[in-house]
């Protein structure tokens, strides 16, 4: 899947949304201590950003050398362009040494790794056995009724038997998805937490948002537009219906976090 957000790195850059402050806030607070995070699968650095306030140090990493092309630059974020699969000397060249590291996140992106591979490196990398693993996903936008209306049947787009799998669990709010580490401390489970990212958009902020997923990419490489003339139409009709410009657009997040352990 990484050519997928190759090609669309700009629009991913533009289009997506920043996460909310308390989520990061709510990860910090179960690492007892901020020195080292982990970003796995950073992308353009949305995550990465938000948790350099807070975190000493951040590694980010992705297979993307476009997508991280776009990513802020910050004193204390280091970028790693990373193969998919690593081995241990290869984990503490790219990334950290072993048992080094307070928190790994991965922002609407654990649903593509190879599971089991992933999960082998954050359990080599973590501190143990208090180091955090923080996942989570955002489902479709909410704006209101008639825009997400004609928005659902462009949100699941089936394009193959992998593709769609990893999709599903995106939807499920990562509630199947494995995860196989500890609760935190006072917690009798690992989630799915919810919390709401905000962000005021015009139509055309709503259109980058649109063209910046992958089912949208994965359409036009089938030779389909799906924001055709007849579309935009009807988008413009019911996002002008209450004659408002701007609107605040909600994205319900859903975090899985747990602890390492004592492996």
């Amino acid at each position: 899947m990484a050519e997928l957000f190759i090609n669309q790195a700009k629009q991913y850059a533009e289009g997506r949304p920043s996460y909310p402050q308390q989520l990061f806030e709510f990860i910090a607070s179960k690492t007892p201590s901020q020195d080292l995070a982990w970003d796995a699968g950073t992308g353009s650095g949305q995550a990465a950003r938000s948790l350099a306030g807070i975190y000493k140090n951040v590694i980010a990493t992705d297979t993307s050398p476009k997508q991280l092309s776009f990513a802020p630059k910050l004193p204390n974020i280091r970028y790693q362009l990373t193969p998919p699969t690593m081995s241990s000397a290869e984990l503490e060249r790219n990334v950290a040494p072993q048992s080094s590291i307070d928190v790994v996140t991965a922002a609407q992106a654990l649903h593509w790794f190879d599971l089991p591979d992933f999960y082998q490196q954050v359990k080599w990398v973590l501190k143990k056995p208090h180091g955090v693993i923080a996942a989570w996903c955002y489902t479709p936008p909410k704006v209101n009724d008639s825009v997400d209306a004609l928005f659902k049947p462009f949100h699941f787009v089936s394009v193959d038997p992998s593709w769609d799998a990893s999709h599903k669990l995106m939807d499920d709010m990562y509630r199947n998805i494995d995860f196989p580490f500890e609760p935190l401390e006072g917690a009798d489970h690992t989630g799915p937490f919810e919390f709401v990212a905000e962000r005021l958009m015009d139509l055309d902020d709503y259109f980058a948002l649109f063209r910046s997923r992958s089912a949208y990419q994965m359409a036009r490489e089938k030779g389909v537009e799906q924001l055709s003339n007849d579309v935009i139409e009807e988008f413009k009709h019911a996002w002008n219906e209450d004659g408002l410009d701007k609107k605040v657009v909600k994205f319900p997040i859903y975090l899985r976090i747990g602890r390492v352990g004592n492996l």
